[in-house]
């Protein structure tokens, strides 16, 4: 262990992006930030994030035999490598029949002390009761002198274990985390942690991770709060960090001595954030090449196109513009003005001669009948084709755009718009869309104007809106988080100045398009409730919402 100067504590927070079931790999990354923490920060303690050793959330990866192996493998390969540091790093445990969300501290070639994880969250993303038995008992460590209790995510969000760590000596609470990101979210948990600290009167290290993994997005922002409830340090968002922190004795009580405090991103930069670090991680950690992805000259691909160029940068980005006959002039000249001013491989392909052969072939079955949303359906589907075999030559990723006001009401193709790999803006509202895009566009001004001020339009049909089809989104948007995000009923909605009979409307769409949002590819989660993880809704239901 480091040598205790005149200072008691010194801990390094490790806010690193492990790998889920890459175990090998994750033990490298946290033996990589023990030996700058140790050598570069003269740190007597490293704390890594909740279960980092196979990455969280692992889901059924921890009933696998192997998962069992390769986490002992791992805790003796980290009790051999690791000296001249405590190590607190987050680990399956595994018991007999049982498996714990465990917290273990090495110290010179031992596990020095294990805590296990009181409270399993089981709401929202959260179904830890599915694979872990709660702990019981408190564990104070003894780290250079200081007395310190150990903690895990959830066990913060209650009073109990912080309670029994501190009547049992804590004089510090060092708490080790896997908390995905949501527009609310760091609000949220410094609200927690003020208040906890307090109550209690001491200060509390937060570790939290940061990365993509499949729906959800880690954010980071490490904290430390003094026994006052006062933010010390903040680590920044969605990215890697090692923080170095000192814990001062005066008296009886140990204080925080001020460190760097990460400003907070506003609401529309720390979505944009999340999303471009979940198209990161989700293409990256996937080992592809790059993505591609349709641009229609409309304002949700090309907010995804921003999106794929600041997470990977426009060398491993692809464009492809599928015109028709429905496709007006100002969208060819918006696309290919865009993937001009970001510097992406841009390719015009007309869907045209695969909509005529589907019509043909299609002729006799359907003598007589008037055309209607069928042959719209057609030619999104004609241009899934196309993506799909660039997807499949080029070995490259296929970026879906659908929002989520789309996806909630329906408003998309199977098979269509909607095949692909990934749907980064799939939880944001078409509102959401219209402001990210203007906050990308302070940046520096990649989507043209126009793009973003035209109405809305599929280009299916001729001279088609939206909201042909739809409510004009400042209606739709409301009614849609009132219902989806706050299960807000008929009549609550209707009392916040909405008509009854749209809101009806609206929520029909949505309970009719459960089998729809089913077959969506996964996207980065960024509100209270996504669809994915978080809507589990039947498709068959005689629910009515009124």
């Amino acid at each position: 262990m480091a040598q205790v100067g005149p200072v008691p504590l010194k801990i390094a927070i490790g806010q690193i992006n492990p790998v889920v079931g890459d175990v090998d790999g994750n033990v490298e990354r946290i033996l990589g930030a023990v030996a700058e923490a140790r050598d570069t920060l003269g740190a007597d303690l490293i704390m890594l994030p909740e279960l980092a050793v196979c990455g969280y959330p692992p889901e059924d990866l921890l009933f696998h035999g192997n998962m069992r192996r390769k986490v002992a493998a791992a805790l003796e390969s980290l009790q051999a490598r690791v000296t001249g540091i405590d190590v607190l790093v987050g680990y399956p445990e595994y018991v007999g029949d049982s498996i714990f969300n465990s917290v273990a501290l090495v110290r010179d070639g031992r596990v020095a002390s294990v805590y296990r994880k009181q409270l399993l969250p089981n709401y929202g993303v959260f179904d830890e009761q599915r694979y872990f038995d709660p702990g019981q008992e408190t564990v104070i460590a003894e780290v250079a002198g200081v007395r310190c209790g150990l903690l895990i995510c959830e066990d913060i969000w209650e009073p109990g274990p912080s309670r029994a760590a501190v009547a049992a000596g804590a004089e510090v609470l060092l708490i080790i985390n896997g908390s995905p990101y949501d527009t609310e979210s760091q609000a949220r948990r410094e609200r927690v942690m003020i208040s906890c600290a307090q109550e209690t009167r001491v200060p509390l290290v937060y570790c939290n991770m940061v990365g993509g993994q499949d729906e959800l997005v880690f954010d980071g922002g490490s904290l430390v709060v003094d026994g006052c409830g006062e933010i010390r340090v903040r680590a920044p968002a969605f990215e890697e960090a090692l923080l170095g922190i000192e814990l001062d004795r005066q008296a009886d009580r140990l204080s925080v001595r001020a460190g760097d405090v990460a400003p907070l991103l506003d609401l529309d930069a720390s979505v944009y954030e999340a999303l471009v670090l979940g198209i990161r991680d989700y293409v990256n950690k996937h080992h592809f090449p790059g993505i591609v992805l349709g641009l229609s000259g409309g304002i949700d691909s090309a907010l995804t196109l921003a999106l794929a160029v600041d997470a990977l940068g426009p060398d491993r980005v692809r464009t492809v513009m599928m015109p028709s006959r429905y496709t007006a002039d100002i969208s060819l000249q918006d696309a290919e003005e865009m993937a001009r001013r970001l510097g992406v491989k841009y390719d015009v392909v007309s869907i045209e001669p695969i909509f005529a052969s589907i019509q043909e072939a299609l002729s006799g079955l359907f003598a007589g009948l008037p055309e209607d949303v069928t042959e719209e359906n057609i030619q999104s589907r004609s241009r899934g084709i196309i993506l799909m075999a660039i997807s499949n030559k080029l070995g490259l990723m296929l970026l879906t755009t659908g929002n989520k006001s789309e996806m909630a009401v329906g408003y998309a193709t199977l098979y269509g718009d909607m095949a692909g790999g990934f749907a980064p803006i799939k939880d944001c509202s078409k509102t959401m869309v219209f402001r990210l895009a203007r906050y990308r566009n302070t940046l520096s001004a990649v989507i043209p104007e126009r793009t973003i001020t035209r109405p809305p339009s599929a280009e299916l049909s001729a001279d088609q809106q939206d909201t042909d089809s739809l409510p004009p989104y400042e209606v739709l948007d409301p009614i849609l988080r009132a219902f989806i995000e706050e299960d807000r009923s008929v009549d609550d909605i209707v009392e916040q100045g909405f008509d009854r009979a749209t809101v009806g409307r609206v929520l029909g769409m949505v309970k009719r398009n459960e089998y729809k949002r089913r077959q969506a590819p996964p996207g980065i989660r960024v509100s209270r409730r996504a669809f994915g993880r978080d809507w589990r809704y039947p498709i068959t239901s005689g629910f009515d919402a009124n």
